[in-house]
Order: C-alpha cells, then sequence, then structure tokens
C-alpha cells in the first residue's frame, strides 16, 4: 500500500522572500510554478528533491502583500524536513550564518531537531535522521513529518488511520502516527484558538495514493461515511480529493502520478497555466507576481506608503506606466491591459489604502458621488511620498512616467494633479470624474492629459466638470468618449496606444 505525505501546502505574502528561504537558504528544488487551479490570479509553487518526488514537495499559495493568518487548532501547524543526522551541526552554523533565529538542538521522538521559521512564520523543523548523507550542502531530500493540532485528537487519530498511519509513540500531548515513510504528529489544541486563514499559515497536508482506482473508493468510503463535503480534482500532475476530518483540518489525497515532470523536461523553469485557464496565459504571466532564483538579478523591493507590485517586461523602452486600478482591486489589475497598450513599458501597480467592506480603494467614499474630502487630500499627500520615493528606488525616468487610472484609481489621479500640481506629467484617467468638492486654482500647464468617457456610464455625465477643470487649469486636455458604459474596451485600448505614441 502507497502510504506517505504527498505535499504540504501553505500560504505566503512575499514570494521573494519565500524563494530565498526555501531555495536559497534550504536549498531545495522549485519544481513547478503554476498559475492556480481554482484561481488562475494566484501564483502556485512547489518546492521539492530535484526530481519533484512525492514526498518532498512543499508547496506555497502566493497571496502577494495579503493579510496573515492565525495559528490555531484546525489546522497544520509545522514542517519537518529531514537531513542526515550528523549535519545538525551544519546546519546550525548555516542558520547563524545567515542570521536567522533557531532553537535546538532538542530532541522530539528520539530524533536530533532545529526549529527555525520561514519568512512569514511557518515553523520548519529540521530533522536528524538515517537518510543517506550526500555531502555538505546537501537540501533536505524529503518529509520527516507534519504536526496537527486537533481540539479532537482522538477523533483526528481515528480518521488518519485510514490512510496508511498506525499509532506510534506518544509524547508530552502529541501522539505520533506513523507510516512506512514518515510520520504525522497530532497535537491536543483543545482549548486553544481557532485557526484563521491568510499568510503565514499551512493549508492543508496531502497523503500518497497509488492512483485514481485509491482515490475513488476513498472517495466512496468518505461519501458514506458523511464526513462532510468531499471534493475531486484533476491537478494535472496528480489528481486529489479534499476533505475535512473531525477536527476541521484540510486534508487531501493526491496520486503519485502523473507527477511533476509531465509537461516539461526542466522542471520549474516556466510558468505553467492550468489548461482551462489557456485563454488567459498572456494576462497572467504579467499578472502574476515575478521573482528572481538565488543568483539571479532582482528588483529589490522598497517599503514605500502603498503597497505595489512591478512588471519588468523582457525588453524595455524605458518608459513606465503607474497603474491606479477601480474600488475593490488589487496592485496587479490594470497590468495585464497596460502590457496590451504599452509592451515595453515598466508596469508599476498601486493598491489604495482605504478600505470598504474589505475592498481597497485609493479614498473612501461617503455615496455613490461624494467622497471623504479630508481622506482624499491625506491619500493625495501619501501618494506624493511614494512617488518621489518610487522614482528613486525603481530608477524610473520622471519624463517617461505617465499614470494610468481607471474609475476609483482615475479619480484619485485627478484629485493629486489639483493638489499636487505638476507632480504628474502625463496622465490617462479612464471613466474619471471630480472627487473633490472645491477643486483648487491650480496651474498644471505642460501636464498631458487624456480623458476616456464611456457615452453609457451613469458616471459620464459627472466627467465634464473634470474636464472643465483640467482646460481651466493649463493642461494639455484630449477628452475624448467611447460608445461604452463604466467597462473598459478595445476602444478604450486603441485611443489610449493612439495618444501615448503622441509624446
Amino acid at each position: 500500500m502507497t502510504s506517505g505525505i504527498h505535499h504540504v501546502t501553505a500560504i505566503t505574502r512575499d514570494v521573494q522572500a519565500n524563494v530565498d528561504f526555501w531555495m536559497g537558504f534550504l536549498g531545495l528544488s522549485l519544481v513547478k510554478q503554476s498559475a492556480g487551479f481554482e484561481d488562475a490570479e494566484q501564483l502556485h509553487l512547489f518546492y521539492g528533491n530535484a526530481a519533484g518526488d512525492p514526498g518532498s514537495l512543499v508547496s506555497f499559495l502566493i497571496w502577494q502583500d495579503g493579510a496573515a493568518g492565525r495559528v490555531g487548532h484546525g489546522q497544520v501547524a509545522e514542517i519537518a524536513l529531514s537531513i542526515p543526522r550528523a549535519r545538525i551541526g551544519d546546519w546550525l552554523t548555516r542558520a547563524m550564518q545567515h542570521q536567522l533565529p533557531v532553537e535546538g538542538p532538542a530532541r522530539e521522538f528520539g530524533e536530533p531537531v532545529l526549529r527555525l521559521k520561514d519568512p512569514d512564520g511557518i515553523i520548519v523543523k529540521l530533522v536528524g535522521t538515517d537518510v543517506p548523507d550526500q555531502g555538505w550542502p546537501d537540501a533536505p531530500q524529503r518529509l520527516r513529518s507534519v504536526t496537527l493540532w486537533s481540539e479532537l485528537p482522538e477523533q483526528t487519530v481515528a480518521f488518519l488511520g485510514r490512510f496508511g498511519y498506525r499509532p506510534g509513540p506518544v509524547e508530552g500531548g502529541v501522539v505520533r502516527l506513523i507510516s512506512d515513510s514518515d510520520a504525522v504528529d497530532i497535537r491536543d489544541a483543545s482549548g486553544f484558538v481557532p485557526s484563521i486563514p491568510g499568510s503565514g499559515v499551512i493549508d492543508h497536508v496531502a497523503f500518497r495514493m497509488a492512483d485514481t482506482d485509491a482515490i475513488a473508493a476513498h472517495h466512496a468510503e468518505l461519501s458514506r461515511l458523511n464526513s462532510g463535503e468531499v471534493t475531486l480534482h484533476d491537478r494535472k500532475y496528480f489528481t486529489s480529493l479534499y476533505v475535512r476530518e473531525p477536527a476541521g483540518i484540510l486534508i487531501e489525497l493526491a496520486t503519485d502520478g502523473p507527477g511533476m515532470g509531465v509537461d516539461e523536461a526542466r522542471l520549474g523553469e516556466t510558468l505553467m497555466i492550468p489548461p482551462h485557464f489557456a485563454g488567459r496565459a498572456d494576462d497572467l504571466r504579467v499578472s502574476l507576481p515575478q521573482f528572481a532564483r538565488p543568483g539571479e538579478e532582482r528588483i529589490p523591493m522598497r517599503e514605500l506608503p502603498f503597497i505595489h507590485r512591478i512588471y519588468q517586461p523582457d525588453t524595455t523602452d524605458g518608459s513606465a506606466l503607474i497603474l491606479l486600478p477601480g474600488s475593490g482591486r488589487d496592485e496587479a489589475d490594470l497590468m495585464p491591459l497596460a502590457h496590451q497598450i504599452a509592451p515595453a513599458a515598466r508596469l508599476l501597480g498601486v493598491r489604495g489604502r482605504s478600505n470598504e467592506e474589505g475592498m481597497p480603494r485609493f479614498f473612501r467614499r461617503i455615496t455613490m458621488t461624494s467622497f471623504d474630502q479630508d481622506d482624499i487630500r491625506a491619500e493625495a499627500a501619501a501618494f506624493e511620498a511614494f512617488w518621489h520615493g518610487a522614482i528613486a528606488a525603481y530608477d524610473l525616468d520622471p519624463e517617461r512616467m505617465t499614470v494610468l487610472g481607471y474609475s476609483n484609481g482615475a479619480n484619485f489621479a485627478a484629485a493629486v494633479m489639483a493638489l499636487h500640481p505638476g507632480l504628474l506629467r502625463r496622465a490617462v484617467l479612464l471613466r474619471a470624474m471630480a472627487a473633490l468638492e472645491d477643486l483648487p486654482v491650480s496651474s498644471i500647464s505642460g501636464t498631458r492629459v487624456l480623458t476616456v468617457t464611456g457615452a453609457r456610464d451613469p458616471y459620464g455625465p459627472y466627467a465634464a466638470r473634470l474636464n472643465d477643470w483640467l482646460k481651466a487649469s493649463g493642461a494639455d486636455l484630449d477628452a475624448r468618449s467611447v460608445s461604452a458604459g463604466h467597462e473598459i474596451t478595445q476602444d478604450d485600448v486603441a485611443i489610449v496606444q493612439d495618444w501615448l505614441k503622441g509624446e
């Protein structure tokens, strides 16, 4: 019977820091990078041994700059990797050389253990075992165990027994289950706080299944037992089934095949797009976060007043588009559109800092057409600092920077121009209106502005006031209209492309 851990999946908020730790410090191979099978706008990275074998895999869903979760009962809480027992001292020294906090060596179930945390705070244990010593330095080649925090430990133990695990030793409040290749430790976490999804949290553990017949048999059994929702998925590299055990921990069953090498000879070299998202492949390659492998040239991301993301094209002409999206959208939202408009431009997407029912905006809204004036002014002042910081941090040419704003983002860009004259020298405002109640008397002579209004846009009638102010303030204004509503169309794309050529 095939048994053991197939992979563990966690969530990170910083793809570059994640790659630097799991590839750079630990030395694991990146064996797959893929758009998410459920949510294509979410990057998914798999690390493991060079062959991408089941039992060596740790994967991460990238929630770039996402909110942190909370570790609690009802989740996988720790990941443990096997290293040669004699290399504990080498790994302790390596951690200290990398200035990583490390605890140990301690002993757990008779094995020497170093305890670390990855950049998201996920506990990673390096466990000395009898695995072959391939020489130093050598990356961990397989998972040793995971630790589950359960408020119903006895029921969790009984549930996992069906997947090839048998009772092992007990140490303190932890029961160890063992398979032929690894272990699952179940900690009694009753009375502790429940987990909350988010970055820095392990989402699930997957157990190995020989083939789809084994998956089908478990599917039938779990359905008969009424084990809650049981879902089956084709993940291309394996077939998987998801179920929650009695304490609510998400468990996946995953087949060994076809395997990570089914679609590329050199594992992890290219971004893979799931077949059902093939029509969006070009857009996804632009909007998903970029990263550099250890030793590769990279863009060092800086701490600036606004969360932001950079897209660096293969060939750049020195221009840059600064992207301000509409309500509820993040910093990557306009990147596919902007890349279509200007394929050789660097893209800098910005996320608004005000929130409306959990969705980002650039300033607070009072009604659909009235806005918090103090918030606009405060955020515009912060954006001025961001603008100067971005120019210095990313070596941008102010003469070749153009703001591209849509809806709320366009309204914000217009407010910045009014409150900080001369800061923005070129702006494309799609579906914009004047958000400031009292438009200041400003001189923005020499500023080029393109506004595009939708003829059927319910907010369209409000655009005239903004256009009138722009002209009165001396802007070089090109005001256009398209046969559309509030949505962006290909007519918008053509107009913006034509306007940018006139620079």
